[in-house]
This record gives structure tokens, sequence and C-alpha cells, in this order.
């Protein structure tokens, strides 16, 4: 199966199905199971990394929050997802947004300037948290089989 390293907190976050997606410079066609694999570097300390929305909803819509401290796992495969889609500008409050100013539109995509980076959200769903990680798992770019 294939697998994705992401960068803690945001790997705890979605195996513990809080957030819904996972935002990338690259667009995947794939859709289906991953394991989450909790790379060995962190993304930064959760209540630096979140917008308000986020921690508005963390701390009002979660009932049992999980403690996002020191003790989360690296360098592990923590859960498993499904990704169901892979679009620009989901309604998520997790998703990375982007200004889309289109040049032309090729079959329904959207074509922006050649200076722009583009953000795609890809929509995860099914989350699972393996309640023993797979630890010591040296983690790759892009999607890769362990």
């Amino acid at each position: 199966m294939k697998a994705l390293s992401i960068k803690q907190p945001w790997a705890s976050l979605i195996a513990h199905g809080i957030k819904d997606v996972e935002n990338r410079s690259w667009r995947t066609n794939f859709r289906g199971r991953i394991y989450i694999h909790a790379s060995s570097r962190k993304a930064g300390d959760l209540p630096y990394i979140l917008s308000t929305q986020q921690a508005n909803y963390i701390t009002t819509k979660v009932d049992n929050m999980p403690p996002y401290t020191d003790n989360m796992p690296f360098s592990a495969i923590i859960g498993e997802v499904d990704i169901v889609d892979c679009v620009i500008n989901h309604p998520s409050i997790w998703a990375e947004k982007m200004s889309t100013y289109p040049c032309e539109n090729i079959s329904g995509l959207q074509i922006l300037s050649k200076n722009q980076k583009y953000i795609w959200n890809w929509v995860l769903e099914n989350p699972v948290l393996y309640e023993n990680p797979i630890l010591n798992v040296k983690g790759k770019l892009s999607f890769w089989e362990f």
C-alpha cells in the first residue's frame, strides 16, 4: 500500500479525524487508501501553526482532544486514510486557499499564471489511528510503498 509522509502535528490531526484536507504543491490523480507516515520533522508547535478558526474548531468541536505534546510519534506509520478528491480552494478550514487568475480553461481545469504556485487540497475521509504505530520507519518524498 502507498504511504505519504506528513509532518507532525498534521499527521496526527489527520489520523485522529480532525484534519480532513492535506495541502500539497502537486496534484494527484490517486484515489484510495494510504498509510499516514509521521515524518521525522515537525511542522511547528500546534498553538503557533493553527489559524484562529482551526484552534476554535479543535477546542469547541473535538470532545477528546488528544494531547499534542512531545510524545507524538515521529518516523512512524500512525494510521490510514482515504484520498477521495484533489481540488483547489476546498471549503474546509484546513485547506490552504489560493487566488486563481485563470489564463484559459481547458477541459474544466483552470490554467494559472506561470508565476503562481498551485496549492492542491487533497480531500481525506475514513481515517484510522493505529493503537500501536509502526515505529522507526524512514519516510520519502511523494508517495512510496511500505
